[in-house]
Order: C-alpha cells, then sequence, then structure tokens
C-alpha cells in the first residue's frame, strides 16, 4: 500500500517548483528544461514533472520547447503589485493621521460611483461611521462633494440622476438645484467642507485630486466641537499631499 508524502516531501517540492519558476522568470525569451534543470539544481526527470505540473496549471506555458511564465502567474504578480499600492497608500494615510492628528480618507469616483479606498484612524480619532451608505450621499458629505466638483456638468447630472438629493442630518443641502449652484462655487483646488451635513457632531474637509483620468480625494473629519481646527488641518493635509503626491502618484492613479 503505497505510503502518504511526508510534510518534509511535500514542502520539498514546493520549494523546487518555486524555484523553477524563479528561473523562469528570469528569462524574458523563454529557457529549455535542461538549462533549467542546471540553473536551479535539479535532476532532469524531476525538472520535467514539475515543469509539466506547472504548465498544466497554468504558472508555466511552453512554446517550441522553451518555458515562459503564464497566465496564472502574472495573476499573482498582479495581485502582489496592487497589494504593494494599497500598502503605499495606507502607509502614507497612517504618516498623514499621526503628524495632522485626525482620521484621513482616500476616495474616488470610477465607473460613476463613489469608492472610499482607504481610511485611516485610531481609537483616539475614529474615523465617521458610514451610516448611510457613502455611495448614494455623496451631496451630503465632503469626499461626495468634493469628487462631484471635479465631474463636467453632465457627469454630476448623471450622478444626481442616480441618487438625488436627499436630506441625511438637519444640515443637508436641500435639492439638486441648490447643489449644483455650490458645486459651480467651489474653487478648482479649493478644501471643500462640510459641517454636519452627513453625521450630527462631525466636520469634514476634501481635498481635490486629479491625476490623469483619476478623479480623486483625501479627505478628513473632526468632532463639531473642534470645527475650528477644521481649516488648518485641512491645509496641513494639502500641504502634505503636495510633497507627497509624486510617490504615491502611481499608487492611486490605478
Amino acid at each position: 500500500m503505497p505510503q502518504p508524502h511526508s510534510a518534509a516531501t511535500l514542502i520539498g517540492s514546493v520549494q523546487r517548483a518555486m524555484r523553477l519558476l524563479e528561473s523562469v522568470a528570469e528569462h524574458e525569451h523563454g529557457a529549455p528544461a535542461k538549462q533549467l534543470a542546471r540553473e536551479t539544481g535539479l535532476a532532469l526527470p524531476t525538472a520535467y514533472h514539475l515543469l509539466r505540473t506547472l504548465v498544466y496549471e497554468g504558472y508555466l506555458r511552453r512554446e517550441k520547447g522553451l518555458f515562459f511564465l503564464g497566465e496564472a502567474a502574472e495573476r499573482l504578480g498582479s495581485s502582489g503589485a496592487a497589494q504593494k499600492r494599497r500598502s503605499t497608500v495606507a502607509d502614507t494615510l497612517a504618516q498623514w493621521r499621526d503628524s495632522i492628528g485626525v482620521p484621513v480618507y482616500y476616495a474616488r469616483y470610477h465607473d460613476g460611483e463613489i469608492e472610499v479606498m482607504c481610511v485611516s484612524d485610531t481609537p483616539g480619532n475614529p474615523a465617521v461611521e458610514e451610516w448611510a451608505d457613502f455611495r448614494e450621499t455623496g451631496h451630503a458629505h465632503a469626499i461626495g462633494q468634493c469628487l462631484l466638483s471635479q465631474l463636467d456638468e453632465d457627469a454630476r447630472r448623471d450622478h444626481l440622476d442616480r441618487y438625488p438629493v436627499q436630506p441625511v442630518t438637519r444640515y443637508t443641502v436641500r435639492d439638486n438645484h441648490t447643489l449644483l449652484g455650490r458645486l459651480e462655487r467651489i474653487g478648482r483646488m479649493e478644501p471643500v467642507v462640510e459641517r454636519q451635513e452627513y453625521a450630527l457632531g462631525t466636520v469634514c474637509a476634501a481635498i481635490p485630486i486629479t491625476l490623469g483620468a483619476t478623479v480623486g480625494t483625501m479627505a478628513i473629519s473632526l468632532p463639531a466641537r473642534q470645527a475650528d481646527r477644521l481649516l488648518l488641518a485641512a491645509r496641513q493635509l494639502q500641504s502634505e499631499i503636495g510633497r507627497k503626491l509624486g510617490s504615491i502618484g502611481l499608487c492611486i492613479s490605478i
């Protein structure tokens, strides 16, 4: 009766397969099995077996006797790159959170929707609770107003056709016409401020970010009792964005 593979044997097989993948990745124009076996120090029969398995699983592809990275391996690489971009943005927001002493948000307008991509807060300075869907209440919060202010008139009206203005608190703008007028008056690079329009007891400010086709914003929030800090904190954030935008621009534009 065949004995089950030991853990050491299974781990060894994975290690050998990973060495082959790494070796293939170093050859842009492909490499034959014999060369890969030699570079990884594997016996040729072992290398052949692992290479066939990796081709079958989609991690490699074989063309005219040469092995190349397959779609599955490329997806892994893309996922890793995306994770690194998210980590870079999260780390940057955390630095701003700590230096300014406020929760910091990154959001974008993508495919007709408001998307909050990252939030950095602390127990002492918590983020605003999303008690009403951010996508549907863009008229009521600084993030949404900032994003909508960067769109052209047709895109704004399309958004409001799908998500019409409705009361969220007693301070919320009351109708589409009033909101559109407000958006028209927002300066191109001015912070967008709202006071208790989305959540009672909270004031927010958002800074517009436009990179290529990406419409985005960085925002902060404060308890209403600290409203006198809001504009100063927003200017601090704007200054930090100006210093860091070059290094994180690619991360937030993809």
